[in-house]
This record gives C-alpha cells, structure tokens and sequence, in this order.
C-alpha cells in the first residue's frame, strides 16, 4: 500500500492514503459528546492550522505551505484571499499578531510530499539568512513575501533538551505557536520538549521544559517486521516517553497553557495540558512533580494532542487520533478518526468533555471564537475549514 509520511514529533506519522481518502465529517455526532453537526465552509488542501479573526474571518494554512484568508460570506460561498506561500511540504502554524501582521511557523527541514512536484519558486528561501525549516516568519498586508523573524533550529542547537531520550538533544521541530498582546510569540518545539518565547528583534528564551514520563505500551499495535523496524515492545512494557510539546495557548486568565503529543510508543491517556506561569523562563513541567510556582498540570489523560485553543468555557484540544498517532502510523482501523476536547474547570476540578464526537477525521487545527468553533481536517489530502456552533 502506497503510504506518505509527515515528521510531527520525535517519531514520524504514516498515513495511508487509503486513510486520506476517508471523508472530513464521519458520523452523526452521537455517541456520549456533543451532538452538533459540523459545517463546511470551504474545501482546503491539507489544512491544518486555523486562527479565527471573528467576523467570518479566518486564517488558514494548506499542505505546500500555502496561507490565505477565508472570507464567509451570507447566502453565498466563503471566499478564499491567498495571502502567500512558505516552502516546504507540512503547513505551518499560523496566527495573528497586531496591526494586520500574521506569523508563520515552519518545522524541521523536509522535503516536497512524495509524488509532488513542487514549482521552481517554492524551492527557494523567502529571505537570507534563517532556512526555511524550524523558523518563525513574519508576513504584513503588502509584503511580496514572509519575513523571517527568528532561527528556532539554531537557537536549539544551542539550548539542548537536558531530558532527551533520543540521542538528539540538539534536535528541533517548532510545531504550535501563540502570539501575545507585547507583540512577542510563544513556539511549542515538539522535538525540543519545550515552550519558547520569541522577541521582535529575534531573541529567543526558554520559558519552560517538559519532562519524560513513564508510560506502558498499548495494547493492540500490529507485529511489525525487522525491516520495517520492528518489532515493537510487548504490551504491557513499561517505557519512557518524551512529551513532544506541539501546541500553545493563552487562557482566558492570562496563563500560557501547552499540549503534548506523546512520544513513543505514544501510548493513549498519557497527553497532558500544562498550565504555565507568564514570564516563566527556565521553568519545569514535571510529571513526577506536577504542581509548581511556575508550572503546573491543568489536565491528564488526553491523547496525541497538535492543538489547543481558548474560549469562554475553558481550553480545547485537539487529539490527530484517539487511538494515538502510532496506531494511525500503521493504518490500525479506526485510528484515522480524531478528537475534540474541552478540558475545564468546575468547583476547582477540571473535567473533560469530548466535542463533535467521531465528526473528526484526522483533524489539523482548532480555534475557537465566542461560541463558534473552527477546525481543519484532514490535515493529510484533500480536506476543509468547517465550523459547529
């Protein structure tokens, strides 16, 4: 079977293009969630990242690397404004900044996606200086093009990961990012474990690292071959896995809040949401240790989280499959379908609430606007933005 491949953390996610094929709404919402029903606004090409601007504006991000302006419109199709293109094949994180400026996130350096040929101008850099790969770009309304703003995978190179459990400690995949009100940017690096903090000037401080954690291998992974690189650990195994930081957002009381995928053997339940302290530099997410002046555990038992978001009733996240990325990697039934969770508080205890239940199909992207909630999907072939509420 004809696979492509996406780097997203520390391992890498397969996906059948049996799997992309599958539809961007599967279900009728039943099944113990919410039962609203997804709309689609307007077809996308491998969407993922989605920053709703209220007023039926909404940013977006394609496969190719691609950014645009969806416009809705009553009565009438959602139009589209391409806004520009970044190279390389995964697309990246957007968000709004001040005065019209949008910042763009690229990950690790990677190549176009298999069988694409991309076009001549999408292989060269944007600007001297920062490589397209692991860089934070900035982009105004009458730029000919993004401006790169900082080097992420140099900075890395330098700020280690203390806790890496890979041999790579140099290694970095900026995946999720949120810009703040000072006019700074706060970059979730999946292969840095980490939370950074981006200057206009390019300056880069660490605000916090998250550690390991213990898991236990799954249940149900298929036998896998040597050559394939198997085989796989035995369920049941106790192992430790990276966090694999992809996604960041800014809680309606101020707090800084961070996602984590799970590394191998990316067992599901073992995501958390870390609450972080603003200011925080050099901060410790410790799952052993998990309340702290500067970081503290919001929420556990989630799985294989690339995006939050902020609204009114709490914070939302995004889970690619419920069934974990490794599952999906290996084209395990039922893996392709992702998840929608509002993670809250109530009487001082949080609680978790699956939205949109199986509406999802290897979802990109979540953001949230008022009572309106918008997601990309699927973040691999052909997909869409849609929205409930």
């Amino acid at each position: 079977m004809k696979t492509t491949t996406r780097r997203i953390g520390t391992g890498v996610v397969t996906v059948a293009l049996a799997l992309v094929a599958a539809p961007a709404i599967a279900g009728n919402g039943h099944g113990g969630g919410s039962s609203t029903a997804l709309r689609t606004i307007t077809a996308l090409d491998g969407p993922r990242g989605v920053d709703a601007l209220g007023h039926g504006r909404t940013l977006v991000t394609e496969t190719g690397g691609a950014f645009s302006l969806v416009v809705e419109q009553r009565r009438k199709p959602a139009k589209v404004i391409p806004l520009g293109a970044l190279p390389g094949g995964l697309p990246p994180a957007i968000a709004a900044g001040s005065h019209g400026s949008v910042y763009l996130l690229t990950g690790a350096a990677e190549g176009p996606p298999e069988d694409e040929t991309p076009a001549p101008e999408a292989l060269e850099p944007t600007e001297p200086g920062p490589a397209a790969g692991a860089t934070l770009f900035k982009w105004r309304p009458g730029w000919s093009k993004p401006k790169p703003v900082a080097d992420i995978g140099a900075y890395q190179a330098d700020d280690v990961d203390p806790y890496d459990l890979e041999d790579n400690p140099e290694e970095s995949n900026p995946y999720g990012l949120a810009a703040l009100r000072d006019g700074t940017v706060l970059v979730a690096d999946a292969a840095g474990n980490d939370l950074l903090r981006v200057w206009p000037n390019g300056k880069i401080r660490t605000v916090a690292r998250v550690l390991p954690r213990t898991v236990t291998v799954p249940e149900g992974l298929p036998d896998v071959p040597e050559e394939e690189g198997g085989p796989l650990p035995p369920a049941g195994l106790e192992l430790p896995a990276e966090a694999v930081t992809t996604s960041v957002t800014v809680g309606k009381d101020g707090y800084w809040y961070v996602g984590e995928l799970r590394g191998f053997p990316a067992t599901p339940g073992t995501s958390q949401i870390w609450r972080i302290k603003p200011g925080s530099v050099n901060a410790t997410c410790d799952p052993e240790r998990p309340r702290n002046r500067q970081c503290t555990r919001y929420a556990d038992g989630l799985t294989s989280v690339t995006d939050l978001a902020s609204g009114p009733y709490g914070i939302y996240a995004m889970s690619l499959s419920k069934m974990g990325w490794l599952s999906m990697e290996f084209g395990v039934p039922g893996s392709e379908v992702g998840g929608l969770f509002l993670v809250g508080q109530r009487k001082g205890r949080t609680y978790t609430k699956e939205l949109l239940t199986d509406q999802l199909i290897m979802p990109g992207g979540v953001d949230v606007n008022g009572r309106e909630i918008y997601v990309t999907g699927p973040m691999f072939g052909p997909g869409a933005l849609m929205k409930a509420g």
